[in-house]
This record gives C-alpha cells, structure tokens and sequence, in this order.
C-alpha cells in the first residue's frame, strides 16, 4: 500500500511524546514490510523540510503553531508526480485537521484520545474553545470513516459522541520488549520518576507536593523529572518554593538509553495526568518490573491495573498520591510483587502485533 499519515509532529521533534513514539514504531514496521509510507507534519527550528527517517519519506511544513496553515501546501508537495495514495492516517492527537474535506483520499482516524471539557484545564480559553468546537463538529466531518483507539476509553469516548461502534478498532500500543527489559540494580534510595513531556495539565506539581509530603515525614526520597516542555521553568519554581533541593533532579530530555535506564533503576514510576489515550511510560515501566502509580483516569486505567502492577489514586489528591508512593517505597515485598505482576501485564503489547492488526484496518479502508 501507499500510505499517508498526517500528524503534527514527527518521532525526531524535541517537542515528540508518546504519539510520535506509536507512529513511528508501527508506520516504520510498515515500510520495512514493503510499504510506500509518507510522512506529513510540522517542522521546527533547524529542521530539514525534507528527510527519510527509517524508510519513511518525511514532508515537514509550518510549526507546531501554524502546521493547520500548511498542512494543505504540505498535501500537495508530498502528492506532486506520485502515484495517488491508498490511504491516508490522520492521527487526531490535537486539533482534528479535517482530512477528508480536502484530500479526497480514504482516510482513518487514529486517535489516541479527544480532549473534551478536559481542553479547558490544559490551555488558553481561545485554544481550548478552538479544540472543543474543532471535535464537536467531527462525527459529521468524519461520517463513515474508520477510526483506530489505543484504549478501551477512547472508544467508549468515541461511541458516546455518535460514532458507530462497527467502525471504532481497538488496537493497543506495543513496546520494544527487547529494549525494555528488567534489572537487578536499583537506584540506592526510594527514587521516583515522571518520563514524559512537561505540560502544565499532566500533574507533575502534584508529584512535587507528594514527595515534599514524604519528605516532611522523614523519608529520604529523590523525584526525577525526565523530559522537557513549556510547563519547565513553572515546575522548577515550585520545587524551589517547596524546599525540595536535591531531592528533585529536572533532567530535560534524555536518550533513549538514558530513559530505559532510569525506568530500571527507578523504584516507582509516577503518570499523574487527568486524561490519557493510554499512557506508554507505564508499559515501558512494566516491562522493566517497575511498578506505577498513576491518576485513576481514562486511559490509565488499562495501563496500570489498580493493585496489581500499581496504583491508581485520585488525580487532585496529594495525600492520596503520598500514601501510594509511601505504601511502595516502604515495602520491598509490594514492589517486587507489582513488579512482577506489572512485567507479566506488559507482554501482551508488541509492536509486531499492534502493526499487524493496524495493517489489516488500513487494507480494510483502502478497499471500501
């Protein structure tokens, strides 16, 4: 097939995160399968207009800001002297594009989640309002489209805003079990860490008012903070203003390698965000026997099994997020069972499987 996936931003942006990751671990499966696969999406500072990351053909126009405004320039430079597309991926992870307004192609929409009312706690009232609007207009926009969810919640989410049900796939995320694997060595104090981008809505100040209220109590806790974003320098503050010093380590962006260590050797891995299409970090986090303690929210509720490989506690609740950390932290015998329950829990997601199952959606689509 000829595919073309539509996204904000690719897997190599400084600003990628968890949808980037889905993307291009299946699309780049794809093309190694033989696969035509383009890439559409915004660029930034310094980055090629034009470039092929693993077999993939990569189109970038505009900014994160302004990609809406060249995403349709971008179609017509990406489609210019090719064969027409089989099929286009929109992956709706922002503001929906409206692909099938323009393109005039069979598109599926991959969503990893919708944002709601929730749009309203994240950004500025006009963006929010914009986004709201943006997915109230959707099931009319995308009227006998397939969609391709990565939870059980985003369908839910998905049927209770009129789209049918027969069209709605659920197709869970995978991991790379072979990059991802446990540990025997353990950071030498009870270590908590957050891996994953800094936005103000994904609730890492909760954390930070947990671990001072370990902390007060006498507990010698350390809290990493791994990843970047525009919520950084408000986070830094707040530690300072909790009296955190060194217990708190803002480490920015990481490799990789960097990350799959620190998800070893942490002792909890910590998703305090109020909405989520899946949340990755806690099945990355699971295959290397760590438990997570994550909000009780869509979408984590299926990465994090409540009492089994983790906890789930009320998102607002700082006492709550205190007692599941201290319940972790003081019970060798409780990690390691959640820890083993949660390496257990991680096997049934593949990538291998994932891109199985999305290739057989997309033929489906192509064929109609």
């Amino acid at each position: 097939m000829r595919i073309l996936v539509v996204n904000w931003q690719d897997r190599l942006n400084p600003e990628a995160g968890g949808a980037e990751v889905h993307l291009h671990e299946i699309f780049g499966r794809m093309a190694s399968r033989g696969h035509q696969v383009s890439l559409l999406v915004s660029g930034w500072d310094g980055a090629p207009g034009e470039d092929v990351v693993d077999g993939m053909r990569v189109v970038r126009r505009g900014s994160r800001y302004t990609f809406p405004l060249h995403v349709r320039s971008g179609f017509r430079a990406v489609t210019a002297g090719q064969e027409p597309f089989d099929v286009l991926v929109e992956d709706i992870n922002k503001l929906p594009l409206f692909t099938p307004v323009w393109t005039g192609l069979p598109v599926v929409g991959l969503v990893p989640h919708l944002f709601g009312s929730t749009a309203f706690q994240q950004e500025s009232f006009p963006v929010a309002a914009t986004v709201w609007s943006a997915e109230r207009l959707m099931p009319s926009v995308y009227a006998d489209r397939d969609f391709v969810v990565i939870s059980d919640s985003t369908a839910a989410d998905l049927e209770e805003r009129g789209f049918p049900a027969e069209r709605i796939h659920i197709s869970y995320p995978g991991i790379d079990h072979e990059i991802f694997t446990p540990s025997i060595h353990r950071a030498p104090e009870p270590t908590v860490a957050s891996v994953g981008r800094l936005r103000r809505y994904k609730g890492i100040d909760l954390v930070l008012r947990a671990v001072a209220q370990l902390a007060g109590e006498g507990m010698d806790v350390k809290f990493l903070v791994v990843g970047q974003g525009d919520d950084a320098s408000r986070l830094e503050r707040a530690a300072q203003d909790l009296n955190l010093g060194d217990r708190v380590s803002f480490r920015g962006f990481v490799s990789e390698e960097e990350k799959v260590r620190i998800l070893r050797s942490t002792w909890v891995n910590v998703y305090p965000s109020p909405k989520e299409g899946w949340g990755i970090t806690n099945v990355e986090a699971a295959a290397c026997a760590t438990p997570s303690v994550a909000s009780d929210a869509p979408g984590l509720r299926e990465s994090v099994l409540d009492g089994q490989t983790g906890f789930l506690v009320e998102h607002h609740d700082v006492d709550a997020w205190a007692k599941a950390l201290r319940r972790l932290l003081e019970d060798a015998d409780l990690r390691e069972k959640m820890g083993t329950r949660a390496l257990e829990h991680s096997k049934r997601f593949t990538w291998e499987a994932t891109t199985d199952e999305l290739e057989g959606i997309l033929q489906m689509s192509a064929s109609r």
